[in-house]
């Protein structure tokens, strides 16, 4: 019993710290890209090279932990949704549409992992439930249908439909990926998603990241990727997985809800971004449905 405080404490630590780095991480990485100094693919190819070497020193060094044959296949398709399509399609989608946007549509992240979880573990689904998703699908909707010009309208719409696909590949990823965290060490685990994602990656962005020009890149160019490469991936992906080894998805999902507050928050006070009726009345719509979603009962275990 003495052991369940402090273990709960480190999980909403690891979590909020998720959050706040993550909530960073939709301005500084967009940074890069709209200034063209990497190609969204170059970047994600980078970004998955860091984690895979990163995980692979930590291992060999301190785990020496093996996989099991039978859980190669289940890693590998853990890779697919939690590191391959979820980086391609954010990166890609963040390119066209704007922090703000981004942020707000994956508030619909927690919701989708309810509905997953559904499918997967059996979690009842009730009609709270259902008008918490309605209504987060409708303010998201908004943002999407939102712009000055067809042109940009066609663009925003094409990136904020590629952030939801990220926002449902990540849901998938954080209820199928805690089976293996509660069975292996996490850097075991990230150590081979990072690495097989690498070679999967490789067509997309490879040669995009060895012809990039690295030698032009200024000091907060540098920064910027360095915070992507080690905070908003190593860091927040080790976080994430031990929090998943003790708490269930849902509860992960859950902090996603701070992202858009924060990135709202240092996008504005940068000037890369403004509020509007639009994206307030959006804001409202995904937040209740967030309301509605976790006011009804739901699965939930302890931590040791």
């Amino acid at each position: 019993m003495s052991l369940s405080i402090p273990n709960q404490a480190k999980v909403h630590i690891a979590l909020t710290l998720v959050a706040f780095i993550y909530g960073l991480n939709y301005t500084i990485a967009k940074d890069v890209m709209v200034q063209e100094y990497l190609t969204p693919f170059a970047f994600i190819f980078l970004r998955i090279f860091a984690g895979a070497v990163i995980f692979t020193i930590y291992h060999r060094l301190f785990i020496r932990e093996r996989i099991d044959r039978k859980d190669v296949l289940y890693t590998l398709g853990c890779c697919l949704f939690g590191v391959v399509i979820n980086m391609l399609c954010f990166f890609e989608g963040l390119k066209y549409t704007s922090p703000i946007h981004a942020s707000l549509i994956m508030v619909l992240t927690p919701s989708l992992i309810l509905v997953i979880s559904a499918v997967v573990i059996r979690e009842k689904v009730t009609a709270k439930k259902v008008i918490g998703l309605l209504l987060g699908l409708l303010g998201a909707g908004l943002l999407v249908t939102q712009s000055s010009s067809i042109s940009e309208k066609v663009a925003s719409v094409y990136g904020d439909v590629l952030v939801m696909a990220n926002a449902f590949s990540y849901g998938l990823y954080l209820v199928l990926v805690r089976k293996l965290y509660k069975k292996y060490h996490p850097v075991t685990i990230l150590r081979w998603i990072f690495t097989f994602g690498l070679f999967l990656v490789f067509p997309f962005g490879g040669m995009d990241a060895i012809t990039a020009d690295f030698s032009s890149f200024p000091i907060s160019i540098w920064f910027s990727i360095l915070y992507v490469l080690v905070m908003a991936t190593s860091v927040v992906y080790l976080l994430n997985a031990y929090a998943l080894s003790i708490a269930l998805p849902s509860m992960v999902g859950f902090y996603v809800y701070f992202q858009p507050l924060i990135a709202t928050a240092i996008s504005i006070l940068l000037g890369n971004d403004a509020l509007n009726t639009i994206k307030i009345l959006s804001a409202c719509l995904l937040f209740t449905g967030v309301y509605f979603v976790n006011s009804s009962p739901r699965l939930e275990r302890k931590t040791k």
